[in-house]
């Protein structure tokens, strides 16, 4: 298994309040499991989850992404 870690910003997109698609990395994926919100830290209110995403190709990464300030980021993808 490897992991990546980046900050780059994306868009996701939500069904019945979990995620649902998102746009990353010049790609569409498509959330191709049951999305698992993660536990925030103590002392910050983040909104994360980690999901398994899917793009156009086949390709699929797992996904940890929470928001802050406004803003969705990816904090590690593992393949």
């Amino acid at each position: 298994m490897s992991t990546a870690a980046s900050e780059h910003d994306l868009t996701l997109w939500f069904d019945d309040g979990v995620p649902a698609r998102m746009f990353f990395g010049r790609r569409r994926w498509e959330v191709t499991d049951m999305p698992t919100p993660l536990p925030s830290p103590v002392r910050a209110r983040v909104e994360a989850w980690r999901f398994q995403a899917t793009d156009p190709s086949g390709q699929s990464f797992v996904f940890d992404v929470y928001r802050e300030g406004g803003h969705w980021h990816v904090h590690r993808a593992y393949s």
